[in-house]
């Protein structure tokens, strides 16, 4: 796939398929929207191309399918956090295989990669999906729907959630109780157990005296990114379920709870994201008093600009995320789909790369980029897994 002004391949009454790109982290990346894609013969393209267009960094068109419905490259979609990891792989792989073109790797956040995924089967549909969580049944079932009937699961490592402050900020050191208090739209009522009232915290002392006399504002994954649902699992819901009555509630009218324990603020102090990392540190540079959640995987790569927060006394590091002992950490997958492993040009070569020993082997490459390798049993049962191919069960 080449940029416009480079289009090989692409000729006169051919049909491409094109979408706009847009630069991530120094890689060049698609950014899905609800019109990212259009199917549109070359003289069609051309007076695209002609045309003045406004918030476009570049177009990129292939050949849809080559005559046998086959594709020469991989098509790779989902998650943020696993994009980096992923276009490493990507890199190493055509290095590794000169044979085969670059695959395109896709950052538009685990919900939205399955959502293209599972849109069905053929060479204009994603062949791998990454996510920062597990599929949901909901969205096996949408891919059942569109005929993408066999998916494989692989789990290729962890990656910690980090809440971080710009270098020169206060340090803060919180629990998941003082966090879910900072950021949920409705809270316990202090003085009625029992009663949920309008979060009244403007301060981070307002809920705990030690805490700095600093103003909440956060800065977070927004409800399309496998990094919300892991910050809702993890922090909110745990911070929530400290209070006894709200524990019980999940076994009463789980749907309440979950809308109780997970809905953010909406007065300002909570803000979503759904750009790059790189823009909420610009947010933190401005703001002394703000925090913002991370993946330590970017966090690690930008410790000259972020500090982590300590949480539930723990700091975040490739040990205490290895070992458990962070509680914010969470597994990392992709998905691949298996109708497509005839269709798409080096696929298998591709997945045998990224669960190799030297790229998420302890001492491998994705290690440098911020991946806490999988413990050496279930490294071995990734590889298996990655052969196999075996339909995901959840």
């Amino acid at each position: 796939m080449t940029p416009y002004g480079r289009l090989s391949g692409v000729n006169s009454g051919m049909i491409v398929w094109c979408h706009t790109v847009v630069t991530h982290n120094n890689y060049i990346s698609r950014r899905s929207i609800d019109t990212a894609y259009w199917l549109l013969t070359f003289e069609e393209l051309m007076h695209k191309v002609s045309t003045a267009m406004t918030l476009v960094i570049a177009i990129i068109c292939a050949p849809l399918a080559q005559a046998d419905g086959n594709r020469d490259f991989i098509s790779i979609v989902g998650s943020s956090t696993v994009f980096p990891f992923a276009a490493t792989v990507a890199e190493r792989f055509q290095r590794a295989h000169p044979q085969f073109k670059t695959p395109i790797v896709e950052s538009n956040g685990t919900g939205g990669g399955f959502k293209l995924f599972c849109g069905g089967v053929g060479s204009q549909y994603p062949d791998i999906a990454n996510a920062s969580r597990r599929m949901k049944a909901t969205e096996l079932e949408s891919c059942a729907k569109n005929s993408v009937k066999d998916v494989a699961e692989i789990k290729f490592g962890y990656d910690g959630i980090t809440i971080a402050t710009r270098k020169g900020a206060p340090n803060y050191a919180l629990t998941r109780k003082e966090l879910y208090l900072a950021v949920a739209k409705q809270v316990p009522d202090p003085n009625d157990s029992g009663t949920l009232i309008a979060n009244p915290y403007r301060n981070w002392s307002d809920i705990n005296p030690k805490l700095p006399k600093q103003p909440i504002q956060v800065y977070g994954p927004a409800p399309n990114h496998g990094t919300r649902d892991a910050f809702s699992e993890l922090v909110m819901e745990a911070g929530c379920t400290q209070y006894a009555w709200l524990k019980a509630l999940k076994d009463v009218d789980e749907g309440r709870y979950k809308r109780v324990c997970t809905q953010v603020r909406e007065d300002g102090l909570w803000t979503d994201v759904s750009e790059d990392y790189a823009m909420i540190v610009g947010k933190l540079t401005t703001n002394v008093h703000a925090l913002a959640v991370f993946t330590f995987s970017y966090l690690d790569q930008n410790r000259d600009k972020l500090v982590a927060a300590e949480i539930d006394g723990k700091v975040p590091s490739f040990a205490s995320i290895g070992d458990g002992s962070y509680t914010i950490s969470r597994p990392l997958y992709f998905y691949v789909k298996k109708a497509h492993l005839n269709m798409a040009t080096g696929l298998r070569d591709y997945i045998g790369e990224f669960v190799s020993e030297k790229a998420m082997g302890a001492d491998g490459y994705l290690v440098d980029k911020g991946l806490i390798p999988l413990k050496p049993t279930e490294a071995r049962n990734a590889r298996k897994d990655a052969t196999d191919l075996r339909n995901v069960r959840l």
